[in-house]
Parts: C-alpha cells; structure tokens; sequence
C-alpha cells in the first residue's frame, strides 16, 4: 500500500472542497482544540507542504538540516511559518496557498528518486514518507478547522488507511481508519485507548528504524 503524489492532491483538493466559501469571520475562531485560529491552522498547513517539498529541490537533501528560510509568527503564540498568506485576498485566497503547496509536493515526491532521504524532526524519511506525512497533516488540520467552521469532514477511508501503514505502523485499526488517524494524533479518545499527549510517526522507509 504505497503513497504518491496523487494522494497527495486527492488529500488537498478534499481539503479545499470541504472549507471553501463560508463567512471570513470564522476564520478567526479557534481550530477544533487547538490554541491557534482556523486562519493559523491554513497556513501552518500551507507552511508544512511547501516546506517538505523544498527538501526535495536540494542535491543532496539529508546533507542540509533545513532550508534556512526565515522562520517568524504573526503573535506570540501563533505558529511559526516561512509562509503566510495575503489577508487581503481572504480564505479563498489561502486556500489556492494551499493548493499550490500541496501541487508542489505531490509534483516533488513523484519525480524524486524513492531512495532519496531528508531530515526530520521524527527521522529522515524517503519522498514516500514526506507524502504520507503531507496528507496527515492535510487531514488532521481540516479536521481542527471544519470543527472551527462547524463544517461536516470525514476522508476517504482508503486514503487514511494507507497513510496510517505508513507512518504508524505499529497501530491496529480500531473502528475505522479515520477515527484510529484521528486517535494516533491525539485528536480523540476511544474506550479501550486513552487520548494521546505525546506521539510521533514513522517517516523512515518501512524496515528501516
């Protein structure tokens, strides 16, 4: 069960479909449990796709830490982007931010050799990894901002089965895939598992520790 490119954008066109329109003052409000806004969330997203894609455009991506990009919030505790979109130009505007990032990516880890590897905080991973890692933070965070927008947002099951055997290997399928994604990312509690404070995925090419 691989991740491509194609993936990526079926996660990211998902996303668009489902927070498109609505009124700009929603945006303002907090994502799901978050401590960030609807607005914060997008383009901490936005940031997370475009970032990933940019270790693929390095020679050598696993002999560079990070793209040394200028990191800044727009408040105190907002999150900390190379990226952030034109208020002006409002959600939809952030939105096709979004679209784009998530292209670039999916065009990146399509054409990258599947050997290649790049850093991460969790471990360097393959192109493969850094697609499943795209669409997990495509899914989860339009999850915390559909909940801010009080919009309905339910993936493919698919699709989060396939990124859940990629980064979290060791987690059985509890219920549905979407609702174990939702639980590996400490989004919610089951009644045989407690809430998650603390985890991380498995960005290394399976096999590989």
């Amino acid at each position: 069960m691989t991740v491509s490119g194609k993936d990526v954008r079926q996660a990211v066109a998902l996303c668009v479909d489902t927070l498109e329109g609505g009124p700009a003052a929603q945006w303002h409000t907090r994502a799901g449990d978050l401590e960030w806004t609807c607005w914060e969330t997008l383009e901490h997203l936005a940031d997370d796709l475009l970032t990933y894609a940019l270790r693929f455009g390095l020679a050598q991506p696993i002999a560079v830490p990070r793209v040394p990009l200028r990191i800044s919030s727009d408040r105190p505790d907002g999150p900390a982007n190379v990226i952030f979109g034109d208020r002006e130009a409002g959600p939809g505007g952030l939105l096709t931010a979004v679209e784009a990032c998530g292209g670039l990516l999916a065009a990146v880890v399509d054409i990258t050799d599947s050997t290649t590897l790049a850093p991460h905080v969790f471990g360097a991973a393959d192109p493969e990894g850094f697609a499943a890692m795209g669409i997990v933070e495509t899914l989860v965070h339009t999850h915390d901002i559909a909940q801010g927008l009080h919009r309905i947002w339910e993936p493919p099951q698919d699709l989060s089965e396939r990124v859940l055997s990629r980064l979290f290997p060791e987690i059985s399928v509890i219920d549905t895939p979407w609702s174990t994604l939702l639980w590996a990312t400490g989004r919610m509690e089951t009644l045989d598992r407690p809430r998650r404070t603390h985890w991380r995925w498995h960005g290394a090419p399976l096999g590989r520790s």
